[in-house]
């Protein structure tokens, strides 16, 4: 081993598993660690301190091993400026640039520690210094925009002379924390997927999240797809809409589409979600349901001329609850309503998410997915689906943070609603 570098692990690394993954981490590259300085927290509100070498045969194993440490909140001791480079071109990004987690980041520049805006995985970080010829940001009543700022953009975002960072100096990721004992707000959130967990007591849980959420004129983002409708639950995510639960809806355009089925034609895909039975014609309702919006103009106008009077897109219209409906190239349509751009519908979405402080992926692996993508991880989140692999692809993905409930979505919603609104 003839390269090292020291780098420091602070917090609640024992509880959380942080420190042995490090250790795994350096072993499993081909690396060697020698441990400096360890410090255990003697009660369970203190943090623990481990200061340790890694050594590796090359540079390029050494740089490869502390990528993969950042990602798990170490930094490297007696750190140096973040790496900065200009773009050579819109929607191009240097070599080595740094692609981001969704944990809460900072970036040193010209010395200091500034905090990341908008943490999202898998973007570059810009940094944007102060104006030379306006340091104290005048003209901008109120603020100082004399420090530099550091942000996330998607790559398609990116403008030529965007000073990118590259390379992994001066960068420190924090991963959030795992309570102690499932402590402290939303404790059940321990990640991984069980259809064993008790459902009333978990649903009890979300429900008082809801709650404070609201109370603090926070933002509750549902994610939803189509089986809500097909399976029963429709009007108990109506309900939780008119009642102030949910302040924002991001789905597809299947979602609503069948939403507006049912009230127009009483069918969700052709089937009469009371009877189960098959009308003659259930097959074409969703299309006839497309072209009926579409000839007016789109869901609003369609709810402002009566046409559309019930279910959830209809309390969305009613409430000014807004909604983002991206297509795909699967859609039939799609309703005017729909993005079908899909550089757009992202972007939308990625401005859904930011806002959010609580988020409901409802039997949905796509949007889920999606809406994923663009979460910090101390955004709280719950994904229910009948099928497990949905939540497994999401925490595959990167969303670490969310909990996987594993039941039928017509169940889940009206034991939800009935426990807000009883």
């Amino acid at each position: 081993m003839t390269v090292s570098r020291t780098v420091e692990l602070e917090g609640h690394i024992i509880d959380s598993g942080t420190m042995g993954n490090c250790f795994g981490v350096v072993m499993d590259m081909g690396g060697e660690f020698e441990v400096e300085e360890f410090e255990v927290g003697r009660h369970k509100h203190a943090e623990t301190y481990c200061r340790m070498r890694v050594l590796a045969d090359t540079e390029e194993d050494l740089r490869a091993i502390l990528h993969e440490l950042n990602q798990q909140g170490a930094t490297v001791a007696d750190p140096r400026d973040a790496t900065l480079e200009a773009a050579p071109d819109d929607q191009v990004v240097p070599v080595d640039f740094y692609s981001t987690t969704n944990h809460p980041t900072y970036v040193r520049v010209d010395g200091e520690w500034v905090e990341v805006e908008g943490p999202e995985m898998d973007c570059a970080l810009v940094v944007e210094r102060a104006d030379p010829e306006d340091p104290q940001g005048a003209g901008t009543a109120g603020e100082d925009d004399s420090s530099p700022r550091v942000h996330t953009k998607v790559l398609n975002a990116v403008e030529e002379g965007d000073l990118v960072v590259t390379g992994d100096t001066g960068i420190r990721v924090e991963p959030p924390e795992r309570p102690r004992n499932g402590s402290g707000s939303f404790g059940f959130m321990q990640g991984g997927v069980s259809s064993e967990r008790p459902s009333a007591s978990l649903i009890a849980e979300i429900a008082d999240e809801m709650r404070e959420v609201n109370e603090n004129d926070g933002t509750v983002l549902a994610v939803c797809g189509p089986a809500i409708v097909h399976s029963g639950g429709r009007d108990a995510l109506a309900d939780l809409v008119r009642a102030g639960y949910v302040d924002a809806i991001s789905a597809g355009n299947g979602f609503a589409v069948h939403d507006l089925e049912r009230d127009l034609y009483g069918t969700s895909l052709g089937m009469d979600t009371e009877s189960l039975e098959h009308p003659r014609k259930g097959h074409k309702h969703h299309i006839y349901t497309i072209s009926e919006v579409g000839r007016v103009g789109g869901i609003e106008e369609a709810v402002t001329e009566g046409i559309v009077d019930e279910g959830v897109m209809y309390e969305c219209v009613a409430n000014d609850v807004p909604y983002v409906l991206a297509g795909s190239i699967r859609d039939d349509g799609p309703l005017p309503d729909t993005i079908t751009d899909a550089i757009e519908a992202q972007d939308a979405i990625r401005e859904q998410a930011h806002e959010a402080d609580l988020v409901l992926m409802l039997s949905t692996l796509l949007h889920s997915v999606a809406v994923g993508n663009c979460l910090p991880s101390t955004t709280k989140t719950v994904c229910v689906d009948i099928n497990p692999a949905t939540v497994t692809q999401l925490l595959d993905r990167g969303s670490a943070q969310a909990i996987g409930m594993v039941t039928d979505i017509g169940t889940f919603i009206p034991m939800l609603r009935d426990e807000l609104l009883a």
